[in-house]
């Protein structure tokens, strides 16, 4: 996958919208941000918690990681070439509702 396949899917959902962050390519939810194209390749994405970023990262460290600049932050890096659409899907969807309006959930779930 690359950010525009990112993107694609990302764009199914109510609200999400593509805007720079940082210098970079990033998803938004409104003003809220979810993720960002880090560098080439690599996705820095929103996580409900630093645990499941862990769990994450334990399952499988091959498309998963962060780096001492994340340790702290509920953030997980992905490389995007390892990242199949239907799990790029359910990592995003877990975070769009989170940030989610109740209308927008309503859409969605339609």
């Amino acid at each position: 996958m690359d950010f525009n396949d990112v993107f694609a899917i990302a764009s199914s959902f109510p609200g999400a919208v593509r805007s720079t962050t940082h210098g970079t390519p990033s998803i938004k939810l409104g003003t809220k941000f979810l993720l960002r194209e880090r560098e080439p390749g690599i996705l820095a994405l929103q996580r409900p918690s630093i645990g499941e970023r862990d769990m994450l990262i334990e399952a499988d460290p091959d498309l998963f990681f962060i780096t001492d600049h994340y340790r702290d932050y509920r953030y997980v890096l992905i490389r995007m070439d390892r990242l199949t659409p239907e799990h790029f899907r359910a990592l995003f969807e877990t975070i769009w509702r989170e940030k989610a309006t109740k209308a927008q959930i309503s859409t969605y779930d339609r």
